[in-house]
């Protein structure tokens, strides 16, 4: 906030801080004037410092009096301000403040066909959308073509035998007997983001493998555990990444892990 939002009256308890000798300080501090004592002692730039902590914490906090009391000393645009400062501090305590803002960009960039994919299959957009970004790493490490073009493919399906569409090939983990082991698979490709919700909520409908992640609502173990008992990747803790990644969101709305190919077929 600017000084120039506070009226003239000191806050409550700052000129008890302040020794009789700096009442220029109080002054300057409570009212925005820049007229300051021309001193460059310890002692002043100390008490300086502990004058600019204390208007500092009211702005931040409020004063140690009643809220009543603290209000009417602020200016009509002091208190505004005040408001919106405090209106932020709730507001990142419990709208996803933990989640980078990279990664809500991601979020707010799928929700649309997260949200359809999600009617379609009986959960939570917020499971679809946690799984698009374990397998895409919050869209930062998209499966691209042989010439670099995006593959649109969020949820890192295989191009199996039944698939007709374009394929992108690309380097992705399988887990054989708990071992880590790197392999060239083809992907299916997607003209674009859309496309790639409708076939993922496509093939798990029409597979199924995966029945028990179906109609499973807000819960995400649920959810990545029918995932993951259907055979939809090999890592052998992938539902508990998933369903990490379901909950964080879950909670925000208030790490991603390297892609895992998996068959689609």
């Amino acid at each position: 906030m600017r000084q120039a939002d506070f009226h003239t009256a000191p806050t409550p308890g700052l000129q008890q801080r302040l020794p009789a000798t700096a009442p220029a300080i109080a002054t300057a501090m409570a009212t925005g004037s820049p007229a300051m004592p021309a001193s460059g002692s310890n002692s002043f730039a100390a008490l300086f410092g502990d004058v600019r902590r204390d208007v500092s914490d009211f702005i931040e906090h409020g004063s140690a009096a009643s809220d009543s009391s603290a209000m009417s000393i602020l200016s009509a645009e002091g208190q505004a301000h005040r408001a919106r400062l405090q209106s932020g501090m709730q507001a990142d305590s419990s709208t996803g403040a933990d989640i980078p803002e990279g990664q809500q960009d991601f979020l707010e960039s799928i929700a649309p066909w997260a949200q359809e994919a999600g009617q379609r299959l009986g959960v939570s957009a917020d499971l679809v959308a946690a799984h698009a970004a374990l397998e895409s790493g919050w869209g930062q490490r998209p499966l691209r073509q042989s010439g670099g073009g995006d593959s649109n493919n969020l949820f890192a399906l295989k191009a199996g035998g039944s698939w007709r569409g374009d394929v992108a090939n690309s380097l992705t983990t399988e887990y054989e007997n708990g071992s880590a082991v790197k392999k060239t698979e083809a992907f299916r490709s997607y003209p674009d983001q859309a496309s790639a919700f409708k076939d993922y909520a496509q093939m798990l409908l029409n597979n199924p493998r995966y029945r028990a992640a179906l109609n499973t609502g807000s819960d995400a173990h649920a959810f990545a555990q029918g995932l993951a008992r259907g055979g939809y990747a090999t890592d052998p803790a992938y539902a508990d990444k998933l369903a990490r990644v379901a909950n964080r969101i879950q909670a925000g709305r208030g790490a991603s892990t390297p892609s895992n190919g998996h068959s689609g077929d």
